[in-house]
């Protein structure tokens, strides 16, 4: 073992690489070099951050506001977070219980660590978003996945929530709607949960980043509007990323208790202190000013547009499958069906094969195995429509080689 490799903490060596960004990397590389590439590896809309959103910024940065604010985020803001939840999802919070961050990833690691430790388990419904478990390794807890079935919309149920509690768990997190199955909780399913939770007293880490992407009727409901008894044992991850088109502005927060709530300040305050200042003045405007509305109404009409062909185009295509996506603007495509399957000397063992064969065939797409779900491939329908209908026929393609 050399010097360096002995340099490293066994947290930081642990941690294992995004394969959402390397398939994307990858496929960069590939167009750079002139190769032509469809990705359905994309994990933010193909919008632009709204034209009022950015003329906000630029009168921050007119008014000279490139200070430190609170390390919490500035109070206008946190105010207008706490209106949001209660006029929106149905849940009262003071603007102290709300902490905000630099974008959902930070607000979800925050929260794990303000709450996890070592010898702590914390339940992760499977397919998960690959970042859940990196996050519990970082807190040096152990993630403890609960396989959920395709016959239930990839939804965990509350007699498998129960079955996987032991005295070592500490919390359990839930995505609705949900990356990368689509998937929507319905409020029914959402009571049954929060009965377990309750029950076991458990926390429940619930990342509703995608909250607004929902259709063909799906509803959102935030766990923590279901009675004080669950909310006290909520901490509510969300953001502006995804909804408002501010990926790369790095916007995200919590509510939560108000002892947790100080806690992540805490650590906050020393690890990142307050995020960028023209950033908060950006999402202030975005979450009070009336346009917003319009711009969501026309992006979700597109993606839902989007999303019904996709899904038309997979169910149509002999070796493929998916389930109806309700949420977000993720299709999780079942191709159970290729694997063991050959073709020019090439064996499709897993997700993480047919996502390399596939680069050779001009299309980037996500391996489930990053997601826990080796039978299956996810595809962003957050792409230009031409895109997605050249890349669905050069799967159809593919596919044909080995069904």
């Amino acid at each position: 073992m050399s010097k360096g490799s002995r340099a490293l903490s066994a947290r930081a060596a642990g941690i294992t690489p995004s394969l959402t960004l390397a398939i994307t990397a990858k496929a960069k590389k590939m167009k750079q070099d002139g190769i032509s590439v469809i990705g359905f590896g994309a994990g933010e809309p193909d919008f632009g951050t709204p034209e009022y959103i950015i003329r906000a910024a630029k009168a921050a940065l007119d008014k000279n506001f490139t200070k430190y604010t609170e390390s919490s985020g500035m109070p206008q803001l946190r105010a207008a977070i706490a209106e949001k939840l209660r006029r929106e999802n149905g849940v009262s919070y003071q603007p102290a219980q709300i902490i905000v961050s630099n974008g959902g990833k930070h607000a979800l690691l925050n929260a794990v660590l303000a709450v996890c430790e070592a010898g702590d388990e914390v339940l992760i419904p499977s397919p998960y978003w690959l970042t859940y478990p990196e996050l519990v390794r970082t807190a040096d807890a152990k993630s403890v996945f609960v396989p959920t079935k395709a016959e239930n919309g990839f939804k965990l149920t509350a007699a498998e929530l129960e079955r996987a509690v032991t005295p070592a768990t500490k919390a359990v997190i839930l995505n609705s709607p949900n990356n990368p199955t689509g998937a929507v909780y319905t409020r029914q399913e959402l009571e049954a949960l929060a009965r377990v939770i309750v029950e076991k007293d458990l926390i429940v880490i619930s990342d509703e980043i995608y909250e607004k992407m929902v259709y063909g009727g799906a509803e959102h409901i935030s766990i923590a509007s279901l009675g004080e008894e669950i909310k006290e044992r909520t901490i509510l991850v969300n953001g502006l990323s995804k909804c408002y088109s501010m990926t790369g502005w790095r916007v995200g927060y919590v509510a939560a208790p108000l002892h947790i709530a100080k806690a992540i300040d805490g650590l906050q305050s020393h690890g990142t202190s307050n995020i960028n200042s023209i950033a908060q003045a950006a999402a202030l405007e975005a979450l009070t000013s009336a346009e917003g509305e319009s711009f969501l109404s026309d992006m979700l009409r597109t993606f839902d547009g989007r999303r019904q062909y996709i899904e038309a185009r997979i169910d149509a295509i002999p070796g493929l499958g998916c389930i109806k996506p309700q949420g977000a603007f993720y299709v999780f495509a079942d191709i159970s069906a290729l694997l063991g399957k050959s073709y020019g000397g090439k064996v499709l063992n897993d997700s993480l094969d047919a996502a390399e064969a596939m680069l050779d065939a001009g299309v980037a797409v996500v391996p489930g195995s990053a997601f826990g779900s080796p039978d299956y491939i996810r595809l962003s329908y957050a792409i230009d429509k031409a895109d997605i209908e050249e890349g669905l026929n050069r799967i159809e393609d593919f596919v044909s080689k080995y069904v």
